[in-house]
């Protein structure tokens, strides 16, 4: 999952308390957090043994233990009571975290980190226009050409791969990893439509279900594991370190940074998550899909400051980074959505 994991205008963290966490520990703490999610790609290159659909299942099994400790401690022994059982959007929401996880650790194992994350890059574009399909919510120009924009830049990117005679498994990899903005897309949709229903999902509990979600739907195609010791110690890293601390953290995070900041510190963990494998896997990324993604981020990135000017404008040069923007620009609801991809 860049981040608006936890994005303030959707409620989705109402029943956790706003920690006392000044504007400059939560922007470095979400820096943080980029950096540990940022860590999927280098680490899935480290597997000895373990392949395909197994690595998914270690990681999601991981994941769904570590929040069943954390959960508690963090929010008392009555959360797992306080969970929504009975409400069709809780469930929802699960299945397309268990989507995002599943799709996202699967397309690592099969094709380029690069591409993979270039990718993922795109659910804020892609949850906007969602929103405007089913809710008919009005999206501005900045918005539309920004949507244009990063689908040049996909299509640069797969063109390239054309050109490269990519295998079918890389093929497959690249159409897997479209399903991790498409599930972040639904995801965020399913929890604005709560939150306009005042009944506003809890981030955290959700991420759990869709953890053992994507476990029992990936267990029968991972037996028998294969997996070493050693690779069971790296999947325990994705599951505690990669996922489920940087989800508190990111929860906490975003009860203080507004929605934009959120989404543009979001936007780290890509080039992380590049370098790092670069730097420490030797896996250097096609010029397409630099050339693509530079694309992509740079329409994220003017689609982001272009809304945060405008809120600035709007509120008379008082809004900078901070409560004043969230409070002003309420309205930019869109502007974040879509980074759930960033928990996958």
């Amino acid at each position: 999952m860049a981040v608006s994991a936890a994005n303030p205008n959707t409620g989705a963290l109402s029943n956790t308390a706003r920690p006392a966490w000044n504007h400059a520990q939560a922007a470095w703490g979400l820096v943080l957090v980029t950096l540990l999610w940022s860590t999927a790609g280098v680490v899935t290159r480290q597997m000895q043994s373990a392949q395909g659909l197994e690595v998914t299942f270690w990681r999601s099994f991981f994941t769904a233990l570590s929040l069943l400790v954390i959960l508690p401690a963090w929010q008392g022994a009555g959360v797992f009571r306080r969970m929504a059982w009975r409400r069709r959007s809780f469930w929802l929401s699960g299945l397309c975290w268990a989507v995002m996880f599943t799709a996202f650790m699967a397309a690592l194992t099969m094709t380029g980190v690069a591409r993979v994350l270039v990718t993922m890059s795109v659910a804020p574009l892609l949850t906007a226009l969602l929103s405007r399909l089913v809710t008919g919510r009005r999206l501005p120009a900045r918005t539309w050409a920004a949507i244009v924009a990063a689908g040049v830049g996909m299509a640069w990117m797969f063109a390239g791969q054309l050109g490269a005679a990519a295998n079918a498994r890389e093929w497959l990899g690249s159409l897997i990893a479209l399903g991790v903005p498409l599930a972040s897309a639904g995801q965020w949709t399913v929890a604005q439509h709560s939150q306009e229903q005042g009944e506003p999902l809890d981030l955290a509990p959700a991420v759990l279900i869709g953890a053992l979600i994507s476990c029992a739907a990936t267990l029968p195609l991972a037996w028998p594991f294969q997996a070493s010791g050693r690779d069971l110690a790296w999947l325990g890293f994705l599951g505690l370190a990669q996922l489920a601390i940087p989800c508190v953290l990111a929860a906490l995070c975003a009860k203080v940074l507004p929605a934009a900041e959120v989404a543009l510190l979001g936007l780290l963990e890509t080039v992380f998550g590049i370098a790092l494998v670069w730097l420490i896997a030797g896996e250097a990324p096609q010029s397409e899909v630099l050339a693509g993604g530079a694309l992509v981020i740079g329409a994220l990135l003017g689609n982001e400051l272009l809304g945060w000017h405008r809120c600035q404008r709007e509120a008379g040069g008082r809004a900078v980074w901070g409560f004043t923007r969230h409070f002003n620009c309420k309205k930019e609801r869109y502007s974040a959505l879509g980074r759930t991809d960033r928990l996958s």
